[in-house]
């Protein structure tokens, strides 16, 4: 039997839903499991941005102004990007890597991110946002470094696994005070990887940014063991009233 012509029958017996919508995916579309449409629909935070934080701030806020989401951030985080806002088919998405195994969806997601322009230079080091161990025994990986390990390799850079969270309560459902509480100190730099991020500059991969309390908290700690400056890339970005928003999908 030719390729194409099992490929057509197992299209047929067993249509692929996409990982969006839910809906089917023409046998036509070749590109995994979210359709056509659902890749359209994933939009990039719209101008004017902070420049800093990368927060929309709408057209009545000056260009190249500062907002008060970012105002009281460590010097060392030096800024933040995120591909797409968190809003539907981008959420789906989210929580389909996260939680429903789905493992494929990070070179697209990865992709995506790999696109954004950020403030950082060229040898600056891919270090996800580690996730507890038992969260990382139950899905089988970190989202996180699945999303970093794409990013880097698209940017032409270095992968380096330098954090680790030994444990603590997940941000999801939690408010932006109890997020600040519950992430500080949760973050410490693997000993033997100290040397290697002493003076670097960092790109700090996670999947969603909300309140940046998790960011934050995992800048403050590198910044402690030497790096120079962090640069935040998610996948998604959460706005404050949006789909998502406080105390939704993200960190």
């Amino acid at each position: 039997m030719r390729p194409s012509l099992a490929v057509d029958l197992l299209d047929l017996l067993l249509p692929r839903g996409c990982l969006g919508c839910g809906d089917r995916i023409p046998p036509e579309e070749t590109q995994g499991m979210v359709c056509g449409r659902c890749r359209t629909l994933l939009r990039a935070p719209p101008s004017p941005l902070c420049p800093r934080c990368g927060l929309p701030l709408g057209t009545g806020h000056p260009s190249g102004e500062a907002c008060q989401e970012c105002v009281r951030w460590p010097t060392c985080l030096a800024s933040a990007r995120a591909a797409v806002i968190l809003e539907a088919p981008s959420g789906a998405l989210v929580h389909a890597l996260k939680y429903g195994g789905w493992r494929d969806l990070a070179p697209l997601m990865g992709d995506r991110m790999a696109r954004v322009e950020l403030p950082a230079g060229p040898e600056a080091l891919v270090v996800p946002v580690p996730t507890t161990p038992g969260r990382r025994r139950m899905r089988g990986y970190n989202q996180a470094a699945l999303l970093a390990v794409e990013v880097a390799g698209r940017r032409g850079a270095r992968c380096l696994e330098a954090l680790e969270r030994p444990g603590g309560r997940s941000q999801v459902h939690l408010g932006p005070r109890a997020r600040e509480a519950n992430i500080r100190g949760s973050f410490r730099v693997i000993p033997a990887l100290g040397s290697r991020i002493a003076g670097r500059e960092v790109i700090l991969v996670d999947d969603v940014l909300t309140t940046g309390a998790t960011a934050r908290s995992a800048a403050g700690t590198l910044a402690r063991a030497g790096v120079e400056r962090v640069h935040l890339l998610t996948f998604a970005r959460a706005l404050p009233f949006g789909e998502g928003g406080w105390g939704g999908t993200g960190r």
